[in-house]
């Protein structure tokens, strides 16, 4: 349950980012749909960091809700990847994350205890 809440949660993923959040590298604002179908996430700039908001669950058993927040600092890593640090407000954990963001689809990768367990999801762009 917490390596399937860590991806959703990476990638929610949740958040959202600006130019201005990430200045130079991608920019992975926007709403996102994971690829199991299970959540949509608006991904925008909070303050000087970028946020992962739950927008919509399926299903909530696995503990997410609507609303829950990923607070991440993340600097580019190269073209098209942000790498940082994630923050879930609500279990307070901070997790590794990779943002990798294409045109149309994202990948979030995220890890916890030092990267022994790590977890990567995909999104698409909602339409």
């Amino acid at each position: 349950m917490a390596r399937r809440t860590i991806a959703a949660i990476l990638v929610m993923l949740a958040t959202v980012a600006g130019a201005d959040a990430v200045e130079g590298g991608p920019d992975p604002s926007g709403v996102w749909l994971r690829g199991d179908g299970n959540a949509r996430v608006r991904i925008a700039p909070c303050g000087a960091k970028i946020c992962a908001t739950n927008l919509w669950i399926k299903d909530s058993s696995g503990g997410e809700e609507v609303g829950d927040r990923l607070v991440m600092t993340v600097k580019p890593k190269n073209a098209s990847t942000l790498s940082g640090k994630a923050f879930d407000v609500k279990r307070n954990m901070t997790y590794a994350i990779d943002i990798t963001v294409k045109r149309s689809s994202l990948t979030t990768r995220g890890c916890i205890v030092g990267g022994l367990v790590c977890k990567a999801v995909n999104w698409s762009r909602a339409k």
